[in-house]
């Protein structure tokens, strides 16, 4: 009995490390990718190509490394955020450029919409393993719409978009926040920090879309 109760306050010890290690990357992650998105500003398109190509190598090098080297895995994660933020400094250079306040709504509606899905999903006792399901397959049929875009001009197309895609990743969030209380492995925490981030940048990025289109 004394074991089993010492074991509680252990797991939830690691349960509040972890979400400090955690965020903590996530801070750390956006830091370098503002550096990126700093130092790439002036790079060309085919340059900012391949460094998104080098930030999928390196996400996927995460999930090799997890159960190896922390160190190893920190590092992808660092280099992955610098090398997206040399990835999307294009588009944030054209918005800047074209409409600077999108940016700056996009960054408080991202901050907003963060908190109340993040603490939902922090929340919640609903296990939300099978929603995370539906947005992975409807985030497929999302990117697929996208390609009919490029292609077909469908009325307030950009904008059904960008909804759809905020909904999706509203799901994203709040299913690796609720990860995030659940699990007490701190070895977890730098990939549940690239997913966070990734849900960060993505929700970002629609509500630039959003934000563009309103401010004209």
């Amino acid at each position: 009995m004394t074991e089993t109760y010492a074991a509680g306050p252990a797991v939830r010890d690691r349960g509040h490390t972890l979400f400090a290690q955690t965020m903590g990357y996530v801070a750390a992650t956006t830091g370098l990718f503002a550096l990126g998105t700093y130092l790439g500003r002036n790079f060309p398109g085919g340059i900012a190509f391949l460094a998104y190509l080098a930030a999928l190598a390196a996400l996927i090098g995460m999930q090799f490394s997890v159960r190896r080297s922390r160190q190893t895995t920190v590092a992808l994660l660092g280099a992955f955020g610098l090398l997206m933020g040399v990835a999307v400094a294009p588009t944030l250079v054209y918005y800047a450029s074209t409409d600077p306040q999108a940016l700056w709504q996009a960054g408080a509606a991202t901050a907003l919409f963060v908190a109340a899905f993040g603490a939902a999903g922090f929340a919640t006792r609903r296990d939300l393993t099978a929603l995370a399901r539906t947005c992975f397959w409807a985030l497929l049929a999302l990117l697929i719409f996208g390609v009919v875009l490029i292609f077909v001009n469908i009325p307030y197309g950009s904008l059904i978009y960008s909804v759809l895609g905020l909904l999706i990743f509203a799901g994203f969030i709040m299913f690796d926040f609720q990860r995030l209380r659940r699990s007490s492995d701190l070895e977890s925490a730098p990939l549940l920090a690239a997913s966070i981030f990734l849900d960060i940048l993505n929700v970002f990025l629609f509500f630039l879309r959003i934000f563009r289109g309103g401010n004209r």
